[in-house]
């Protein structure tokens, strides 16, 4: 999943949720600002910041990392 596609998702979450980017960042500990910069994938961010607000939506981050040698 590319980054655009993270960011439609989540704001697509917060849609489904009904709640405002105003009371998805203050429930996410970070600023309005910032929960903009991520739906619109006009900036790069945290694992820590995506993880709180995934987190606050009810969704859960996997990742996978592959080594040098695959």
């Amino acid at each position: 999943m590319d980054k655009k596609q993270i960011a439609t998702f989540i704001k697509k979450r917060r849609k489904q949720l009904q709640i405002t980017q105003q009371e998805l960042a203050t429930l996410s500990d970070i600023s309005t600002r910032t929960l903009s910069d991520i739906e619109t994938a006009s900036s790069t961010t945290t694992i820590d910041t995506l993880s709180k607000v995934c987190e606050t939506l009810g969704l859960e981050i996997t990742l996978k990392i592959k080594g040098i040698d695959e």
